[in-house]
């Protein structure tokens, strides 16, 4: 059954709109099997559409199609990031776990691009993140401990990676957890770690 029988479904739900189904297939095939090995016919065939002339209606090519992938998943949390200018920790952290969660798919997009040979890939991938590490820089210069300038960079990759690597590993750590970490009540316990960690990291109290 291609995925747009399954959108469709029983539930009386309207089925997405053919951009958006071809994205999320996109993101589920990205994520599974990488950029190589996933080809427009694949999308197209899982998305229902007749061939895979329909899908260059909407993307020119493969790699544009990729770079929307990540584009639609990176952009609600560099907004998200961008309130944490104004807003406390706990509720950016919240909507961060929440996205996330809701997209668990795209920290293995941007985990498999980080070991992918290909340059363009990584190219496209740390485009994506530029904006949000620039932010992330930002919110880390006012941490009230005193790190030295050039540790931020460090600091907000070992941010990154507690809170994407998460969601990257979940089928890693299945298997050795005693809470599925896919569970409601593992998320919770990761909203209260990030919390705490990030307090401690940068000197604030948690809210």
């Amino acid at each position: 059954m291609s995925v747009a029988s399954e959108q469709a479904g029983t539930n009386g739900e309207q089925p997405l709109p053919t951009k958006d189904l071809i994205l999320d297939v996109a993101e589920k095939r990205f994520a599974e099997h990488g950029f190589a090995g996933v080809s427009v016919r694949q999308i197209a065939a899982d998305a229902g559409l007749k061939n895979q002339a329909s899908l260059y209606h909407h993307f020119r090519n493969k790699q544009a199609l990729y770079e929307a992938v990540i584009q639609r998943g990176m952009e609600p949390i560099i907004e998200v990031i961008a309130r944490s200018k104004t807003e406390p920790a706990g509720p950016v952290i919240d909507r961060l776990i929440d996205h996330l969660s809701e997209k668990p798919l795209l920290p293995r997009l941007i985990w498999r691009a980080g070991l992918d040979e290909s340059e363009d890939l990584r190219r496209i991938v740390a485009s994506a993140l530029t904006p949000l590490f620039q932010l992330g820089f930002d919110a880390l210069s006012r941490s009230e401990l005193d790190w030295e300038e050039e540790d931020l960079p460090h600091l907000a990759f070992g941010l990154f990676q507690l809170i994407f690597g998460y969601f990257a590993q979940f089928s890693l750590f299945e298997p050795i957890t005693p809470i599925p970490p896919r569970s409601p009540e593992a998320l919770e316990r990761q909203r209260r770690f990030l919390k705490r960690a990030n307090a401690r990291l940068t000197g604030r109290r948690r809210s």
